[in-house]
């Protein structure tokens, strides 16, 4: 850099008081439910303590378009951003545009579950620190399953059954707008996660397999599918195909569902002021076919710092002050978000307060990958022909043998021409 760019840089950036510099950084995120409040009020924490300040820039709630806009934006060396929120999922494909925070890190990385850390490590460079895990529950009605004398379902035969008979008698009792089971069914980057677990909990695999092997079109991969096809229309609604995350969680928290798939984020706004199903719910890990165990997809959110920032130290201390067991805690607390500090599980405040996070360690623990890391930089493609080939099932265009035969063609096409 030059000496006039690095003035030209600083004088933008950042503001001289009481002989250091104060930066000014920008932190892009995405969020659901409440993350920007919360957000908003540790970066004022941190900004108390540091004396730098903090600008969010917001994101759509779609992880997929979060990704294009931040792929746009490294590519193109952008030094706008400093901190990146991103997806667990993310760092192979980002990692040559983020600091190295191995070292900056060292005295923290060993608070963490390892396997977080392991998450955003490539090729020995760290490139993100963890903000908080994920792994999703079925969320139920505890008043009409007791209404109608039902149990939590643990297998999928369990769900539609108790599903159609409360939906139907609800109806017939009046709420004509009540629906047995909400989940996340538009063509995004949420619908691989959901039809990962279908496929998962069905013995179908993992659509790649860690050592690469394009897996996903196998007779139990399109029985699921069939499956959750036959639930649209019948105990979800036609506009199933359409949610995400805050349009299931919209219908469930307006009380007009028995069950639902979502992440634990949604067991707070659950329980808040203005929701119907407040104290009416609890949540269990979500059901399996007969034979099959649980398959809960992890996810979890990251803070990496740009390699173009020109505040990359002020950066680093932002990515460590929001990754902090404190930080962490009031995120449990606040929001319901999983820790990934194992400590925490154990902390009596937050057992009190939000009961999902404390329950969730071992279902965070054996939770199903997505196949970002065999995939490597091809990730987002091979996903987004999953989440095609599962929406166009579900949306009865063509049969689960037939789509996934076309999507393992398309991977290996992939697979040929980038990741091996």
């Amino acid at each position: 850099m030059t000496l006039s760019r690095l003035i030209l840089a600083l004088t933008a950036s950042t503001l001289f008081t009481g002989g250091a510099f104060a930066a000014e950084l920008s932190l892009v995120s995405g969020s659901v439910g409440k993350d920007i409040e919360e957000l908003r009020a540790q970066l004022d924490d941190f900004e108390e303590e540091s004396g730098h300040t903090v600008k969010i820039v917001e994101m759509p709630a779609s992880t997929t378009d979060q990704f294009g806009q931040y792929r746009l934006w490294l590519s193109a060396g952008n030094e706008d951003i400093d901190v990146y929120r991103t997806d667990v999922i993310w760092a192979p494909q980002l990692a040559g545009s983020l600091v190295d925070l191995s070292e900056a890190a060292k005295d923290i990385v060993g608070q963490h579950f390892p396997s977080m850390i392991e998450s955003q490590t490539v090729d020995g460079k760290l490139v993100a620190l963890p903000m908080y895990t994920d792994a999703p529950a079925l969320y139920y009605r505890t008043d009409l399953l007791e209404k109608y004398g039902k149990e939590p379902p643990k297998t999928w035969s369990e769900l539609e059954a108790t599903a159609k008979e409360i939906q139907d008698k609800e109806r017939e009792a009046g709420n004509g707008q009540m629906n047995g089971f909400v989940f996340q069914g538009a063509p995004y980057e949420g619908l691989t996660c959901d039809g990962l677990e279908w496929v998962a909990s069905n013995g179908g695999g993992q659509i790649v397999s860690p050592d690469g092997e394009i897996t996903i079109n196998n007779p139990k991969a399109a029985a699921a599918l069939e499956r959750a096809k036959g639930w649209v229309g019948t105990i979800a609604p036609d506009g199933v195909l359409a949610y995400k995350e805050e349009e299931s969680r919209g219908v469930w928290q307006t009380g007009n569902a028995v069950f639902m798939r979502n992440w634990p984020y949604a067991y707070a706004l659950s329980n808040g002021d203005d929701s119907a199903v407040a104290g009416k719910f609890d949540v269990v890990p979500l059901p399996a076919s007969e034979g099959g165990s649980s398959a809960a997809c992890l996810g979890g959110w990251n803070l990496a710092v740009s390699k173009y920032s020109q505040n990359q130290e002020a950066a680093i201390d932002l990515v460590k002050f929001l990754s902090s067991e404190k930080a962490q805690k009031q995120r449990a607390v606040n929001q319901s978000r999983l820790p990934t500090i194992p400590t925490l599980y154990d902390d009596a405040e937050i057992a009190e307060k939000q009961p999902i996070v404390a329950e969730w360690k071992e279902v965070v623990t054996n939770a199903v990958p997505r196949p970002s890391a065999p995939t490597k930089r091809q990730y987002n493609e091979v996903s987004k022909e999953f989440w095609t080939a599962v929406n166009e099932t579900i949306s009865g265009r063509g049969s689960a043998a037939d789509n996934l035969d076309q999507l393992e063609k398309r991977l290996r096409r992939l697979k040929r021409s980038a990741w091996e």
